[in-house]
């Protein structure tokens, strides 16, 4: 988790698409006045700085592993902000609120890490997530298919991730195993896309990520405009926009 997996530029893009689901989360979260609230995964911090805003008497405190993303996180009172891997990062005292938006699905061993953060948890505490769910979407397939094939399978073979999340039912069962409350659900976004390679923007900022630091810009640009043209073929530009679908899981347990 040390390389940089989003890029700011382009996240920034579509920053209202990306963050519904980050509200959507919260607000199923049922926490009165906790004292100490961590987004894990908290990117540019912008999202970060409205759970200050829910919580106001709550330290609230965000970590990401990109140096870009921290670099351009808020300076306010009663925020805080470091560089650290989800693995790795361990608090300096019980967490009341753990929310996790859009990241766990770079965390291979993210199923163990889970019963790691429940052990974080103040009694009663929260830990909240979402993850994509739509590695099964043609976006997705053709990136696998892209980089299984041809030229680019010496390059690229063995970055395609068929399913590096669960199901809400599983991570029900698993939660609540680990003694917790649990609230699961999944819903899909159908974004309205604008612009020409609209789809293609959109993944160029995460899913993307992975194989453009495996080539030279000359090899990226050749990847990218052929899968533009599959991309383009299976979601066609409308006079109204592009449609992408785009299924999210959630996940709220209570300790």
């Amino acid at each position: 988790m040390s390389r940089d997996i989003w890029d700011p530029q382009v996240y920034a893009t579509y920053a209202d698409e990306r963050s519904r689901p980050f509200f959507d989360l919260v607000k199923r979260i049922a926490a009165v006045e906790p004292e100490y609230v961590v987004d894990a995964g908290c990117g540019s911090g912008e999202l970060t700085r409205t759970l200050k805003d829910r919580w106001p008497d709550a330290a609230v405190h965000g970590f990401d592993s990109s140096p870009k993303m921290i670099d351009k996180t808020p300076v306010d009172v009663g925020l805080t902000f470091e560089v650290a891997d989800a693995t790795t990062w361990r608090p300096d005292r019980p967490v009341d609120v753990l929310v996790s938006n859009a990241l766990l699905q770079w965390v291979p061993t993210h199923r163990e890490l889970l019963a790691t953060w429940v052990g974080l948890l103040a009694p009663n505490g929260r830990l909240a997530f979402q993850v994509p769910g739509n590695f099964d979407a043609d976006s997705h397939r053709l990136i696998r298919e892209m980089c299984q094939a041809g030229r680019w399978r010496s390059k690229l073979g063995d970055l395609p991730r068929e399913r590096p999340v669960d199901d809400p039912v599983d991570y029900l069962d698993r939660l609540t195993g680990l003694g917790c409350r649990v609230d699961a659900w999944e819903t899909t976004y159908v974004h309205l896309l604008q612009g020409e390679d609209a789809v293609l923007k959109w993944i160029s900022g995460t899913a993307l990520r992975p194989v453009f630091d495996r080539l030279t810009e000359a090899e990226a640009q050749e990847f990218t405009q052929e899968l533009g043209e599959q991309l383009n073929a299976v979601y066609p530009r409308k006079p109204y926009g592009t449609a992408f679908p785009f299924r999210r899981i959630f996940v709220v347990a209570e300790k």
